[in-house]
């Protein structure tokens, strides 16, 4: 069976649309058609159906993607042991990377990757949610994501999620607030505070739903700012209170801001890597996640 017609079916499977792939893969729609077409022919089923004035999978078609990751990662694979051979990885490796996970991870990552000068690491910074991480697998060979600890974790089929840290959300106040004498805050000691929070369904919005349960009263967010750094600003500033992860949050050692851990409830966010299991083979890749696991690890003492 063609690879590429395997290839292109995948790409259909991750981005939905021909128009998508032919972009991908730098093809005309009608080349990427003929393709599918070619591969339906020699399958012997059709693999794909209208959808509007496009195309969608048939059921054959969703299983036959998912056996193309398998054909696919396996011939990754056998290159990954081609190069295992050489002394050292090599390659660009292209990573998404959500902005104050960026702030938090690259500086360590890049310096740990100083010394491996043929892997060559491209990183974009991407305002991601949750619902935007499949999609964005199917362009870089490595996505780094967060996710609130109580939310479901990422749709993993086709797809490698390794674990990269825990990072509990604190409570940030301006120094001088009454709270910032406290070793700890309580929910009920915040139900009057002018909240700056992120848009809703991002991680962090959604943890301050049991302020609601546990005060009866809904929090007053005067601004949705998915900026960190921006919120870190007008916490400073004395607009407001939020909530920000621990180890990416700039306090100036609590002189410009005072961090103070919730007490009773447990709020953090989960740091992921995602990616589709071919690009988990290869030598390269694996280095930067090693990296990523390096760093991860020294900023939480494990």
């Amino acid at each position: 069976m063609d690879v590429q017609r395997l290839r292109v079916l995948r790409e259909l499977a991750d981005r939905g649309s021909v128009a998508a792939v032919a972009d991908a893969l730098s093809f005309t729609p009608s080349a990427i058609s003929q393709q599918l077409k070619a591969l339906a022919e020699e399958v012997g089923m059709p693999l794909t159906e209208p959808a509007g004035r496009g195309l969608r999978l048939t059921d054959v078609g969703r299983a036959l993607a998912a056996e193309a990751e398998g054909v696919l990662t396996a011939l990754a694979r056998a290159d990954a042991a081609v190069e295992r051979l050489r002394t050292t990885p090599r390659g660009q490796v292209r990573m998404a990377i959500f902005p104050s996970g960026a702030r938090m991870l690259l500086p360590g990552v890049l310096a740990r990757l100083d010394d491996v000068a043929e892997v060559d690491l491209q990183c974009r910074d991407v305002d991601m949610n949750p619902a935007e991480v499949t999609a964005l697998a199917a362009d870089f060979d490595v996505v780094v994501t967060h996710r609130d600890e109580h939310a479901p974790p990422h749709a993993v089929e086709r797809r490698v999620v390794v674990p990269l840290l825990r990072e509990p959300l604190d409570v940030v106040l301006p120094p001088g607030h009454l709270l910032a004498r406290r070793r700890k805050v309580r929910l009920d000691e915040l139900a009057g505070e002018a909240w700056i929070s992120v848009e809703v369904g991002w991680p962090v919005d959604d943890v301050l739903r049991p302020l609601a349960l546990h005060t009866d009263t809904r929090p007053r967010i005067v601004q949705r700012i998915n900026d960190f750094s921006v919120t870190e600003e007008l916490v400073a500033a004395g607009r407001g209170v939020a909530l920000l992860p621990r180890y990416s949050t700039d306090d100036r050692g609590g002189r410009r801001l005072v961090r103070r851990p919730l007490a009773g409830v447990r709020a953090a966010r989960l740091v992921e890597a995602v990616l589709r299991t071919s690009a988990a083979e290869r030598p390269a890749v694996r280095t930067v996640l090693d990296a990523l696991c390096a760093e991860a690890a020294s900023l939480t003492g494990a």
